[in-house]
């Protein structure tokens, strides 16, 4: 049987923490996120996030099933400020475009969050109501069900794949993430045509291209799909 659900009034310590703050499941999210953004996910635990919080980490259990609760509560933050952003405009093309590129946008905010935590399900309310807002754009639509199931999978997959990804390369180190950045310029521009023809003859492209994110173009090429998909609903008898 699930675990029943504690409102977080009832769950918030009463007694200010040693620094003179009231603990809510909000702030612990805020100081955990601060934390990976300071020091990486190795630099996340509760003894570490209690002593940031001036409370002791056994605390936390109050709020959280352990750290890996923390960390997809964290997830669910990230997914919810792009919903909070997100205001439908009954485009169906022009809304999926948007938040996916909120989404997209709320984990790079955040890279070190991103690359730990675009990979799971929470389960949670926003992201649920997340869920049910790209479900309910494509069912709107006109696309049968079995169609926008399909959609919403490859959308969702696909939006937090490019977070995870585009995050990774922002949370290398400054040194790691421009020595990558500069080889488009320093190997590949290089490379000989009479061996790599294709690449020689497009070098000056892949180095303007390369060191951006491919995710715009790729949601686009997944919405023409979806759309050509959806006129094929619409003619067919």
């Amino acid at each position: 049987m699930a675990k029943k659900v504690v409102p977080e009034e009832a769950r918030r310590r009463r007694r200010p923490t040693r620094q003179g703050t009231v603990l809510s499941e909000r702030l612990i999210i805020d100081t955990a996120l601060r934390m990976l953004r300071e020091h990486g996910s190795a630099g996340l635990s509760a003894r570490r996030l209690g002593a940031a919080l001036g409370a002791d980490p056994s605390t936390l259990y109050r709020y959280f099933d352990g750290m890996d609760g923390l960390t997809l509560a964290i997830g669910e933050e990230l997914i919810g400020r792009a919903l909070d952003a997100f205001t439908a405009t009954g485009d169906w093309r022009h809304d999926l475009r948007e938040l996916g590129l909120l989404i997209h946008g709320a984990y790079l905010s955040h890279p070190q969050a991103a690359v730990l935590t675009a990979g799971r399900v929470t389960g949670r309310p926003r992201e649920i109501a997340a869920d049910e807002t790209v479900l309910g754009l494509l069912r709107t639509a006109g696309f049968p069900d079995a169609e926008a199931v399909g959609i919403y999978h490859a959308f969702i997959d696909q939006s937090l794949a490019f977070a995870a990804l585009d995050a990774g390369a922002l949370a290398l180190a400054e040194t790691s993430r421009t020595s990558d950045e500069r080889q488009w310029e320093s190997t590949y521009a290089r490379l000989p045509a009479d061996e790599y023809p294709h690449i020689a003859a497009t070098a000056r492209l892949l180095a303007a291209r390369m060191n951006h994110s491919a995710y715009p173009l790729a949601l686009d090429m997944l919405l023409d799909s979806a759309e050509a998909r959806l006129r094929a609903v619409r003619t067919t008898p």
